[in-house]
């Protein structure tokens, strides 16, 4: 649990852009959003596609799907689950770490959801459009852009890929900080209620945040309107005893230069995950920040590139 209690502390540890070493924080997000846009360009050029396939009905759930090059019958599937703080990015600018992989025989898979603030809510006039889209196991009001939405779009669309793509042999998950946290999600779901399990054989989580409480009272709070119970839902932390199939290794990579508390949550819930038996490792990685740690995949020669092309099996 966080031991920093000055809300002024908490804006300042929960704002990534505060501590990269390389840029200042007005001109960070901007370079992160030309770099990645470039690379997914780069990445639709070079490598078969099928874009904006829908996997439901809501506005933001597609995929964007990155077909190896030379592929073998069966073939291994990387997820990506964007960033943004649930509330900014997208799928379209989620491509750029396909390139290292599709040439390995490797698919990439960029899946979209329903970003905040559209989940500003629940006003009267809102509920009734909220309610169609409820699963019915589910008791509460699901809104696009809420939490609760956007963690069960991201569920859906692994069972959309395995009900729709049979050839895949093996999910791969990688999520970079909020999508980090939703990938984290996927794996403590209870798949009974879906009628198909996903085969996860891995995840990548890259400076993600793992407990939703202490952001609850912090700026990015604004757009997501998260209660205390939906905090606590929605944080993987407390639902590490249903987290990881037996088969899946996790890697949980964080930023010498991310904040000390994105640091300790990376540190505390691998921590967790090994008590439960879990097989993970914790990577942390020299000389990057909150942004280039995720941004570099892209590059042959970055670790956790190497590292994720050994952990994702070809043949």
């Amino acid at each position: 649990r966080s031991s920093v209690a000055s809300p002024q502390v908490l804006e300042d540890q929960y704002s990534p852009s505060r501590w990269s070493r390389r840029l200042d924080r007005d001109t960070i997000i901007d370079a992160h959003l030309e770099v990645t846009a470039a690379g997914t360009e780069r990445a639709r050029a070079s490598a078969q596609t099928l874009l904006h396939v829908p996997y439901g009905n809501g506005d933001g759930e597609k995929l964007d799907i990155y077909f190896p090059t030379n592929p073998s019958e069966t073939f291994p599937v990387l997820v990506y689950i964007h960033g943004g703080y649930w509330q900014c990015l997208s799928k379209d600018d989620s491509g750029f770490a396909a390139p290292p992989l599709v040439s390995q025989g490797v698919a990439v898979v960029a899946v979209g959801y329903d970003i905040a603030p559209k989940g500003r809510c629940c006003p009267a006039e809102a509920v009734a459009a909220c309610v169609a889209q409820r699963p019915p196991t589910l008791p509460f009001v699901l809104c696009l852009g809420h939490m609760d939405a956007m963690v069960l779009q991201v569920r859906r669309s692994l069972v959309f890929l395995v009900e729709q793509y049979p050839r895949i042999r093996g999910i791969y998950l990688c999520g970079h900080s909020a999508g980090a946290h939703l990938a984290a999600m996927a794996l403590s779901t209870d798949w009974t209620e879906f009628q198909v399990v996903p085969d996860i054989k891995g995840t990548v989580l890259v400076s993600g945040v793992y407990d939703l409480e202490p952001i609850l009272h912090t700026y990015v709070n604004d757009a997501l309107h998260m209660s205390r119970e939906v905090a606590q839902r929605n944080s993987p932390m407390r639902h590490v005893t249903l987290a990881v199939p037996a088969a899946c290794e996790v890697l949980v990579a964080v930023a010498q230069h991310d904040s000390p508390e994105f640091r300790r949550q990376s540190q505390e819930y691998s921590q967790a995950l090994r008590a439960a038996g879990c097989s993970v490792s914790l990577l942390d990685l020299a000389g990057v920040d909150h942004f280039d740690i995720i941004e570099k995949l892209s590059e042959d020669s970055y670790i956790l590139t190497q590292v994720g092309r050994r952990a994702v099996p070809r043949r």
